[in-house]
């Protein structure tokens, strides 16, 4: 049998994108953004920060905030008819007007 090729970033060169003039250090602020129970989010990739990322199929995706799991975030979101529970870094996440 062929080995399986690829991972968890493969084909994402254009989601993985940052501009050029946000290219550098993180915000502090962003790293360090809180969210209450019942938010809705939106995960956006930060991509010079690997911890508490998700699979790449799901960016651009609306979620809820469920409550806090150490310095993560827990997030429900609907893929299908399916919910599906993520635990997501709040440097990942930006708020959506509800």
């Amino acid at each position: 049998m062929a080995q399986r090729t690829g991972g968890l970033r493969r084909k994402t060169r254009s989601k993985l994108k940052k501009n050029v003039r946000m290219k550098g250090k993180i915000s502090i602020r962003n790293y360090l953004q809180t969210f209450k129970v019942n938010d809705k989010v939106a995960l956006v990739m930060e991509p010079s920060l690997h911890m508490g990322i998700y699979h790449p199929r799901f960016q651009g995706d609306v979620g809820v905030i469920l409550g806090m799991q150490g310095n993560c975030c827990k997030v429900r979101i609907i893929d299908g008819k399916m919910q599906k529970l993520f635990i997501v870094h709040p440097v990942h996440l930006r708020k959506v007007q509800q």
